[in-house]
């Protein structure tokens, strides 16, 4: 059986994220849409630059801030953009995330969104927050990385 069964299209990243957050942990996530929200995620309309989950007191993990624009071609059935949205995980995955995020203080955001076969699913990242000198240092990293890249590129 091959490993890689199904195509991986990648919709939306949030770059910003891992400027904001220290990712300690990656994990996949279904997501709950109507058909509208199906029909525009596929045609790229989606940011996930403000995107959270948050765990609520039921035990659902919920998408929220993260805009999907409305269908061009809906009508009156068409989705509310900025509405919140379920995430599909399984009830260990749930549990053990809500412990991290209430012990260790720790944010859950999204990471990628990507269509998996026919599915949509979303990456979401456990992080913690960077301090600003953190940012600060992750920014001269990377610009010591291009400045190595560019004189690579002038001796070849």
């Amino acid at each position: 059986m091959p490993e890689n069964r199904f195509q991986i299209r990648v919709i939306a990243k949030n770059k910003r994220a891992f400027f904001e957050y220290e990712i300690l942990e990656k994990l996949e996530a279904g997501l709950a849409l109507s058909g509208t929200e199906v029909k525009s995620v596929r045609a790229g309309k989606v940011s996930l630059l403000d995107g959270w989950v948050e765990i609520n007191d039921e035990g659902q993990a919920l998408l929220k801030q993260v805009h999907i624009a409305p269908w061009e071609y809906g009508n009156i059935y068409n989705h509310d953009e900025m509405r919140v949205r379920q995430l599909l995980l399984k009830k260990r995955e749930l549990i053990r995330l809500k412990n991290s995020l209430h012990a260790k203080g720790l944010t859950l955001v999204p990471l990628r969104m990507y269509l998996k076969g026919r599915l949509v699913k979303v990456e979401l990242g456990l992080g913690k927050g960077k301090k600003l000198h953190d940012k600060r240092s992750t920014t001269q990293e990377r610009e010591a990385n291009r400045a190595m890249e560019r004189a690579m590129k002038r001796q070849v």
